[in-house]
């Protein structure tokens, strides 16, 4: 089986022993994924190395069959929620969520696997909005399935912004180097122009600097990436830095806020690398994402900032093309999880800790 990255055993939460106290209160809930991606592969794996107390929403049917075919050593209990969970080293609790009885062919596009990751996703949601679970971490899903099962959401973000009782959100990008929060998400490259306004600039510095603070930086320093080439080189490659972006910046240092910028976003992650910077603010998806995604998929994780409660995610998709293989690596799985464990002992220990999580 392959193995954690090294760094994840200096995050807080990370059980090495594999076992699990007896009583263990508030898990945390795992969903399944697409049923048809490695997402019941990973997790199985991450229940095997030991992945502290949890409980999966999803389907037991479908995480009895990969515990088979991978020939663990675990069992899979099926609960209705949290409190009939077991909690211990060998076991899988799954809360059946989904209308999934039988597992699905693996490596393709599903309308119903897209609607049963919806559907998981949704009862868990319920689960943390009810404390009932402490955070979600969520196995990937594939966008396409949902679309041809008729939902029209581009992503998690932007499902849990709709259910999960928030007015804004922000993504978080991370791993042991670098650090990004995004002001637009999964959206047109023409549409991410014009939604990187005023009031977006101000949200994501400000979910910057409170996602730095969960984090355990005192106070972090924010680099604002310009959204132009060259940070738009004085005004001659777009006016955006000017207009928007520097003023954004001035209103958050007004606050308190350590951020600078606008700086040009082909260096900016490399001096945040050197150590520079603490968060670096991307004005869309690909120009935060690449940098991190660069480093290892196996070391990224999503952090969504702006929800009542606590979210993580591995930073890769639902693989389809080695699904069913077992070659599936849980790394990033179980680093989701142990930074899921970090930022809610965060949010417990420190009076500002819900700002982070709720909407500014």
């Amino acid at each position: 089986m392959q193995t954690v990255p090294s760094e994840i055993a200096s995050l807080p939460g990370r059980e090495q022993s594999g076992t699990v106290p007896a009583a263990a209160p508030s898990p945390l809930a795992i969903t399944m994924g697409d049923a048809a991606g490695i997402g019941p592969e990973i997790i199985a794996k991450a229940f095997t190395a030991g992945c502290g107390p949890s409980i999966v929403y999803g389907s037991a049917r479908v995480m009895a069959d990969v515990v088979a075919r991978l020939g663990l050593t675990l069992q899979v209990h099926k609960v209705a929620g949290p409190e009939e969970a077991h909690f211990r080293a060998g076991v899988i609790d799954v809360v059946d969520a989904c209308d999934i009885r039988e597992p699905p062919p693996l490596g393709r596009i599903s309308p119903a696997c897209g609607k049963a990751a919806f559907d998981a996703l949704l009862t868990a949601i319920d689960a943390a909005k009810a404390g009932t679970v402490k955070g979600i971490v969520t196995a990937p899903i594939n966008k396409e399935a949902m679309a041809t099962a008729g939902l029209s959401y581009p992503g998690h973000t932007e499902i849990l912004a709709a259910h999960g009782g928030a007015t804004r959100v922000a993504m978080m990008l991370a791993n042991d180097e670098i650090r990004t929060v995004l002001v637009t998400i999964h959206t047109a490259l023409r549409l991410a122009i014009e939604q990187a306004d005023f009031a977006a600039q101000m949200a994501a510095i400000r979910f910057a600097h409170e996602g730095g603070r969960a984090l355990g930086i005192p106070v972090p320093r924010i680099a604002v990436a310009g959204l132009n080439p060259h940070a738009g080189e004085g005004g001659l490659f777009g006016t955006e830095e000017i207009e928007t972006i520097a003023p954004a910046i001035a209103a958050a240092r007004r606050e308190g806020i350590d951020a600078s910028g606008p700086w040009p976003g082909d260096t900016v992650f490399l001096q945040a690398r050197q150590g520079r910077f603490d968060v670096v603010v991307a004005q869309y998806h690909d120009q935060g994402l690449i940098p991190i995604k660069y480093l290892g998929l196996d070391r990224g994780v999503n952090i969504t900032l702006g929800l009542p409660f606590i979210r993580t995610s591995p930073d890769h998709g639902t693989a389809f093309d080695i699904a069913g293989q077992g070659i599936a690596d849980p790394a990033s799985l179980m680093t989701a999880i142990a930074y899921a464990r970090r930022l809610i002992e965060a949010k417990a220990d420190t009076e500002r800790g819900q700002d982070v999580f709720s909407a500014n």
